[in-house]
């Protein structure tokens, strides 16, 4: 089964041209193209997500170059690896990267190394600057949230079925988690 072809190209103002990417996407024959005019930094781009709800198992998707797509690497693995998951190649002209190939499948490899190693250095300065901080005296952590005065009649109202977790968190105007947690401590108290 041969899919169609199809095109995204993606400028990041009103005022920019995308006719140079829309005669790349033409020169590879792609019969329906989504263009959006808006920054890559936002995911939620209407062209993007129509492009991406309108294609199917066997189409291909061709870009003029991979940073229409995406701006960062996660963004961009996450968008092709869910258009992989459903059969769907993407084509990168600039790049000359074919999703369907084994060099593509290794450049995406590569990619998600990448992307991973990105967010691990991220996170290894996010644990250094938080230890001088904590040094320096600076950082005191996130303040915890205060359980509300009546917490031990909305506890019990809990344990009673009277409310939903859901619906203790909105009383207690903080997250369902944070009420988790209360509750969990109050079960281990008891």
């Amino acid at each position: 089964m041969t899919g169609q072809k199809v095109g995204y190209a993606r400028v990041s103002t009103v005022e920019q041209n995308e006719a140079r990417q829309v005669e790349t996407l033409k020169s590879h024959g792609c019969e329906k193209i989504f263009i959006d005019k808006l920054s890559g930094k936002d995911m939620h781009r209407p062209q993007l997500e129509e492009m991406l709800r309108y294609v199917r198992e066997g189409d291909t998707v061709i870009v003029s170059e991979y940073s229409r797509l995406a701006r960062s690497t996660k963004d961009l693995l996450d968008i092709v690896q869910g258009l992989s998951d459903h059969g769907i190649t993407v084509i990168s002209d600039k790049e000359k990267l074919d999703t369907s190939t084994p060099q593509g499948k290794l450049m995406l490899t590569v990619f998600a190394a990448l992307a991973e190693f990105e967010r691990e250095i991220m996170l290894q300065r996010q644990r250094e600057g938080i230890a001088i901080a904590k040094a320096q005296g600076k950082y005191k952590g996130r303040t915890p949230i205060k359980k509300p005065g009546d917490w031990p009649d909305l506890y019990s109202r809990y344990m009673n079925r009277g409310y939903s977790i859901g619906g203790l968190a909105k009383v207690c105007g903080c997250s369902k988690a944070t009420v988790w947690r209360w509750i969990q401590e109050e079960k281990k108290n008891s």
